[in-house]
């Protein structure tokens, strides 16, 4: 019996992400955010003509990180873009100010008639749990965590194998002489935005990566609690460096912004999450753990569009490209390049374990 899991797979793709912020209860219903982005794309011949396929109304409401993220949120953006551009559907987006406004934003796109709602984020699983009961004739989508429901699709990410080649690559630069950044105190650093289960799992991976490479390997871990924090990723970036960190990993949306910062002024490198971020800082960016947020939303829509839309869970990982990691930088040695390149075959075949939780929980 397959586990509950919550990311996985390899390929260079261009991605980004925004982990969700926390849920809280709350005993008024705010009201829901205006659509303030409505897309409407004209149907090419192809998808006109294409058989089986519905002009539908897709709603994306995205956590509390928004569209510029840089990571998950805006990821699941581009997915909706190349879902309308193909299909010709008719998109929708809202971004949620705050936690307590997940309901009514949801609510807002299926009282308006919109066919498929999706939601990005582990955090929004109790509003989708909520809102799906209450139009049970509208499609749901949710990001990162599995919700029952006849009308819920959950999609799941494995990224503790994404993590875990990460962790190795960053683990073998570690060991080696005379890169720029590298200090040679054998020391990676990793901050979470919040410890929840899609965090965990590429930290898992990422810390399973660096101990195969090294078992001795020290390892820094922090928490943000804050997936829009971009100060304090910075302030927590620049305390991991003072304690020999040259390689850090931040697996907290927006926050992690402030963590790439910190380690470009410091001249150490730091690995970007969910999108490739190197474009944030080139020569710091070293690679990317990638989540297909984006192929993943897209597949769900077409799905939708063709009348082969099922409930249940959907997982995405290294074997159906899921999950990967971004080009290396050139400052990486080849060498280290391919012995990374070869441990994916050995995860996609099951011969290489990697944990989805921490050791500690």
């Amino acid at each position: 019996m397959r586990m509950k899991k919550f990311s996985k797979a390899v390929v260079p793709l261009s991605m980004t992400l925004a982990l969700s912020a926390l849920l809280v209860g709350c005993s008024t219903t705010p009201t829901a955010a205006p659509i303030t982005q409505v897309k409407s794309v004209g149907q090419s011949a192809a998808a006109m003509h294409h058989a089986g396929v519905a002009k539908i109304k897709v709603g994306l409401v995205t956590d509390t990180g928004g569209l510029n993220d840089h990571s998950f949120n805006h990821l699941a953006d581009v997915g909706l873009l190349a879902a309308e551009k193909k299909w010709g559907i008719i998109g929708g987006v809202v971004q949620s100010q705050s936690a307590a406004s997940y309901v009514p934003n949801l609510t807002a796109f299926a009282a308006k008639g919109y066919n498929l709602v999706i939601a990005v984020g582990y955090l929004m699983q109790d509003a989708v749990a909520q809102v799906a009961k209450q139009y049970p004739h509208t499609k749901f989508m949710i990001i990162d965590d599995q919700v029952p429901g006849p009308n819920i699709v959950s999609a799941l990410f494995d990224t503790q194998e994404c993590g875990y080649l990460v962790g190795a690559m960053a683990e073998m630069m570690n060991h080696e002489k005379g890169i720029k950044g590298i200090n040679g105190r054998n020391t990676l650093g990793v901050i979470g935005g919040q410890d929840i289960p899609p965090v965990e799992s590429y930290i898992a991976g990422f810390e399973a990566g660096a101990h195969h490479v090294d078992p001795k390997a020290k390892i820094l871990l922090n928490w943000a609690q804050s997936f829009s924090d971009p100060a304090t990723g910075e302030e927590l970036a620049n305390q991991q460096i003072s304690q020999g960190a040259d390689i850090i990993f931040p697996v907290a949306g927006g926050t992690g912004n402030g963590v790439i910062s910190a380690a470009a002024q410091k001249g150490i490198f730091a690995i970007g999450v969910d999108a490739n971020q190197n474009y944030l800082a080139p020569k710091t960016v070293m690679t990317s753990a990638l989540k297909a947020v984006d192929v993943a939303t897209e597949t769900v829509i077409e799905q939708a569009a063709t009348g082969k839309f099922k409930a249940g869970t959907q997982f995405f990982d290294l074997a159906n490209h899921g999950v990967g990691y971004a080009p290396a930088i050139s400052a990486v040695p080849g060498a280290i390049v391919k012995k990374v390149e070869a441990l994916v075959p050995l995860i996609e075949k099951g011969k290489i374990k990697i944990p989805s939780m921490l050791s500690s929980h």
